[in-house]
């Protein structure tokens, strides 16, 4: 252990009326604060309290939290019109810019240090914003992860990660007309990314696959007439729809075998789109690529 290196201090503290300028409108210049409004007799609090301490202490510095009991501040709680506890609210800048009322997620809470991080502005507070929208994006958490997309590009306008993502977490939402409005909004310079021909082809995909009826159905007209391309090929789409993106190369690549030229080479066109959606980096996509490159030129 280094007795030598400085002490970090503590990201969370309890603040009074008396340090209120410094602990939270002098300390915002530098980095977001977040204000907790609590007493120890709300329930809700001993939830949501433990919970902000864990996302602020996770943020690894790049926020603070300072916890303020009502009952012995009431002067501040009525000059911030806390009429409710808990009631927490976030400023930048030495003003407040966010904040919400009652017990929350804590993915929600998470959702919300992180658009606070990206507005306090700075690269590698964007990255961190642009990495955690990701996570809550793969684990179902569209709805925060469009919140968060939506505060990095507040921060950064054509920030083109930011806008594949929000376009994403909107079709995730179910919302593809809003998720072709946001892809449109890239820089024209920008149109050749790898994430945003990812997010355009996702909704390609996703119009594609709409009322593309059922899978088992599908397989079986398939496996009654193998010669059937329009039913490999609907089968494909009900498969991308259903999520099964490995399967439906798998069926593609079956049909481009049987007759490369069906319906003007719709079954390549597909794949490409299916190994755009998947992105470069694809373990899944780069197989396929192999594996119809080699069909192409044998």
């Amino acid at each position: 252990m280094d007795l030598t290196a400085p002490v970090q201090p503590s990201p969370i503290k309890d603040g009074t009326e008396a340090t209120f300028m410094a602990d939270v409108i002098e300390a915002s210049m530098e980095m977001p604060v977040i204000v907790d409004f609590w007493a120890p007799w709300c329930g809700p609090c001993k939830t949501l309290g433990p919970a902000l301490e864990k996302a602020v202490t996770e943020a690894k510095g790049k926020v603070r939290l300072v916890k303020i009991d009502v009952d012995q501040n009431q002067r501040i709680a009525a000059q911030m019109r806390v009429q409710s506890i808990p009631a927490v609210f976030a400023f930048v800048g030495g003003q407040p810019v966010d904040g919400f009322m009652g017990a929350q997620a804590p993915a929600q809470i998470k959702a919300f240090v992180d658009r606070l991080i990206a507005m306090s502005g700075g690269n590698a507070g964007i990255e961190q914003a642009l990495a955690a929208a990701e996570e809550m994006l793969e684990e179902g958490a569209a709805a925060d992860a469009a919140q968060t997309f939506s505060a990095i590009l507040a921060e950064e306008e054509g920030n083109v990660a930011a806008i594949a993502g929000l376009a994403r977490a909107y079709l995730a939402l179910g919302d593809i007309e809003r998720a072709r409005e946001i892809v449109a909004l890239a820089p024209p310079a920008k149109a050749s990314d790898p994430a945003l021909l990812a997010a355009k082809a996702q909704i390609d995909l996703a119009e594609m696959s709409a009322g593309a009826g059922e899978t088992a159905e599908l397989r079986a007209a398939v496996e009654r007439n193998p010669d059937d391309h329009q039913a490999r090929y609907d089968l494909a789409k009900a498969q991308v729809g259903a999520g099964d993106q490995a399967g439906a190369i798998e069926t593609l690549l079956e049909l481009f075998r049987r007759d490369r030229e069906w319906n003007d080479g719709a079954a390549k066109a597909q794949l490409f789109k299916i190994f755009d959606s998947l992105g470069p980096k694809s373990e899944e996509a780069q197989k396929g690529r192999r594996r119809l490159s080699s069909m192409i030129f044998a």
